[in-house]
């Protein structure tokens, strides 16, 4: 996925966003920031989007979040300025492959729906490793590729449009899997139709 193309589908997203793509998701997003509610109180929200997932978390948690795009953050400022959302600490522009944060700066690190979108997805989740703390979370929710049944089928026939349409539509989990300093300690489906699925990982403590 290039980050221009990602840019530019992102710039016509951002008006439709929240009552489209925003809508189907909503179920996974919630169960997510549950999950994310109990876990150690600063989290990093890597693509946060238009900010839909900002009023779930709880009053006592530190979030702060970036996007590449800078309409989608226009909205979330602005949901986070109407709604009073004093635990949204920060929200910037940046790109996910080169944050800018210390090493082990977060309890948490969530990227929700953003991984077949991103440029590079491996070095984005090498990023989020280094940013977690020891012992922290990270949390993925994205769809998957399926390997068989109709699903599969018609991700195949919407590869090549991935430019188009902002995503990659046969994005395999693999590519999220690699790095060594993360272990897999929970995984399940997300509605719809079990079509997302809720991955979180342990950063191992230092040797």
């Amino acid at each position: 996925m290039d980050i221009n193309a990602v840019s530019i589908s992102y710039a016509r997203w951002a008006p439709v966003y929240d009552k489209t793509f925003g809508a189907v998701t909503n179920v996974g997003r919630n169960r997510t920031v549950d999950y994310i509610n109990t876990q150690g109180p600063k989290v990093l929200e890597v693509g946060v989007g238009t900010g839909l997932a900002l009023r779930g978390y709880a009053a006592e948690m530190e979030v702060t979040g970036i996007d590449f795009s800078d309409q989608m953050l226009a909205k979330a400022k602005a949901k986070v300025a109407e709604q009073g959302l004093k635990h949204v600490k920060e929200l910037r522009q940046m790109d996910a492959r080169d944050l800018d944060f210390p090493d082990n700066s977060f309890d948490t690190v969530v990227a929700m729906h953003i991984m077949s979108v991103v440029p590079e997805p491996e070095r984005v989740v090498a990023e989020i490793a280094r940013v977690c703390k020891p012992g922290g979370k990270v949390v993925i929710t994205n769809h998957f590729a399926r390997s068989h049944g109709f699903l599969a089928l018609i991700e195949r026939i919407t590869a090549p449009l991935d430019n188009l349409l902002g995503w990659h539509s046969d994005f395999e989990m693999d590519r999220v899997l690699g790095d060594e300093r993360l272990t897999v300690v929970k995984r399940s489906a997300f509605p719809p139709l079990g079509m997302m699925t809720f991955l979180v990982f342990e950063k191992k403590e230092a040797a």
